[in-house]
């Protein structure tokens, strides 16, 4: 059996090709194989989400129908809140994913592996963490659904734009000084883990930790199609 890893779709980010970028996806679910077992979005899926309780965003029908047909197969699908999808009440839950926090520690072929985002893992600067808070907060997301979806999706499409994505800035992933690689190096120490999976730095990365646990960040989908496949054979395969 077979499990997929993705990430950093942006479905939505008005960047090279949106179009075709959700066509992509859809197609990559749409033709994984039949002994397909799970797959985990790993954040950032959408590039602005927010759901009222009776209003969620439109379009997008082609990725949900692709899911739905995964699920239908008895696929399972679990799926994290990034930094871009924050706000995912229950919509995807009434479909039928699973919704995980980071950092999830699970089994999968009796290997461990330890998943999320990745954002706001290790020593990250104080500055992102009280951003990170106010987007986690209660009072925020109330005031937000306060707002007219018209002025809400405009404001959070605007804030979008600010993406590094958005301007072409490439991220230099530092390695050994990455708050990422250093949570990853202080978590392994205190549990049994034998790969790591997250994304969030739009950068592919494969290294081996101290612990001898494998350590993998996944890039975005902007101009590729990047995945992670663990398979019975208890292989990591990374394609796209």
């Amino acid at each position: 059996m077979k499990t997929y890893f993705v990430s950093d779709v942006h479905l939505g980010l008005q960047v090279a090709d949106p179009v075709g970028r959700e066509r992509r996806f859809a197609d990559f679910l749409c033709s994984l194989p039949e002994d397909t077992a799970a797959v985990y979005l790993l954040g950032d899926i959408w590039d602005f989400w927010y759901e009222y309780r009776d209003v969620v965003p439109k379009g997008y029908v082609r990725v949900f129908a692709a899911i739905q047909s995964l699920m239908d197969r008895g696929v399972k699908v679990f799926f994290f809140e990034g930094n871009h999808d924050i706000w995912t009440y229950s919509y995807f839950e009434e479909l039928g994913m699973v919704k995980l926090t980071q950092p999830a520690l699970v089994e999968i072929g009796g290997k461990k592996f330890c998943l999320g985002h990745g954002d706001g893992l290790g020593p990250v600067p104080l500055g992102y963490r009280i951003l990170r808070g106010v987007f986690h907060s209660r009072v925020t997301q109330f005031l937000l659904s306060l707002l007219h979806p018209w002025v809400a999706f405009r404001l959070g499409n605007g804030w979008s734009k600010n993406n590094r994505l958005a301007h072409d800035q490439k991220y230099e992933f530092r390695g050994k000084d990455e708050s990422l690689y250093k949570f990853a190096e202080e978590f392994a120490s205190s549990h049994e883990v034998d790969y790591f999976v997250f994304g969030h730095y739009h950068a592919d990365v494969h290294m081996t930790l101290s612990s001898g646990a494998e350590f993998y960040v996944l890039k975005d989908w902007i101009q590729s199609s990047p995945y992670i496949c663990f398979d019975s054979g208890m292989q990591m395969s990374v394609g796209g």
